[in-house]
């Protein structure tokens, strides 16, 4: 699970769910993580992302390949 900071929206960002991530960074709780986002037209571009992984407990489950509620 992934926030965009403050200003930032999928429509800022113009998603029209064409788009494949990839997330650069170590998941932990409020952690701030690079998302990769590739638009269908080769196009690249780079965001800053909130890890909303909020405690040890939740990264140790999510790591391991648990599902949240």
């Amino acid at each position: 699970p992934l926030q965009f900071e403050e200003g930032t929206t999928r429509k800022t960002l113009a998603l029209d769910g064409s788009e494949t991530y990839d997330v650069k960074g170590e998941p932990a709780p409020g952690a701030r993580l690079s998302l990769m986002i590739h638009r269908a037209n080769g196009e690249d571009i780079e965001v800053l992302v909130i890890c909303r992984l909020d405690t040890k407990e939740e990264v140790s489950i999510y790591s391991a390949g648990g599902v949240l509620q």
